[in-house]
């Protein structure tokens, strides 16, 4: 039987960390999930999809949605806005489903300020080092652009620490398990079973 409200997930992690291979493959295991699709400043990159991998809107029309209250959170990231609208997080945690935010440790910490019993994972490769190799290896990026992604992924990694979970991506289908693993448990709560033991249903 579904659930009466859904849990939410906060995925946090640096540019290159292979989030989106990671919530792919996640995806594929569970069938309870809903990812919460952002907005964002930035331009597409080849092969996006604007309603799927993001909304992609103008800074104007972004501003506006800020001051009417429209995001779950919102912050600037390597130059570009990013934002969660609230409204379809709600709709979907409502009808039953687990929702999974993908957002940047700004956002993030705005989103456990506001909805502290969310579950919360910090995701990164095993190393810097690997991690400008990936960067590099998209070849879609400036120097300059390089360099500062990996500046803030060297402040990000200082904000792993307020994450209730880490997750070593270093293989895209362990990682995946992992989180898939840390959702299960999210679950399991006591909070959460005690609701259902109530209402007569128990269910993960």
């Amino acid at each position: 039987m579904k659930r009466e409200r859904g849990i939410l997930i906060v995925l946090s992690g640096p540019s290159g960390s292979g989030k989106s291979t990671v919530i792919s493959e996640l995806l594929k295991r569970r069938d309870d999930i809903r990812f919460s699709v952002s907005a964002t400043t930035r331009a597409p990159r080849p092969g996006e999809t604007d309603g799927k991998d993001y909304y992609f809107i103008g800074r104007d029309q972004f501003a506006r949605m800020a001051d009417q209250g429209a995001f779950l959170e919102h912050a600037e990231y390597v130059g570009n806005r990013y934002g969660t609208p609230a409204g379809p997080v709600d709709e979907n945690l409502n009808a039953g489903y687990n929702v999974l935010l993908d957002i940047e440790v700004q956002g993030a910490a705005q989103v456990l300020k506001k909805r502290p019993d969310a579950v919360s994972v910090f995701l990164c490769p095993p190393s810097l080092a690997e991690l400008e190799r990936r960067l590099r290896g998209r070849g879609t990026d400036p120097e300059d652009k390089i360099k500062s992604r990996l500046d803030t992924a060297r402040r990000e990694y200082e904000q792993a620490k307020n994450y209730a979970y880490i997750v070593v991506n270093d293989d895209a289908d362990t990682a995946a398990a992992e989180l898939d693993a840390i959702i299960t448990a999210g679950l399991c709560r006591s909070g959460e079973r005690l609701k259902s033991i109530q209402e007569g249903v128990i269910s993960i």
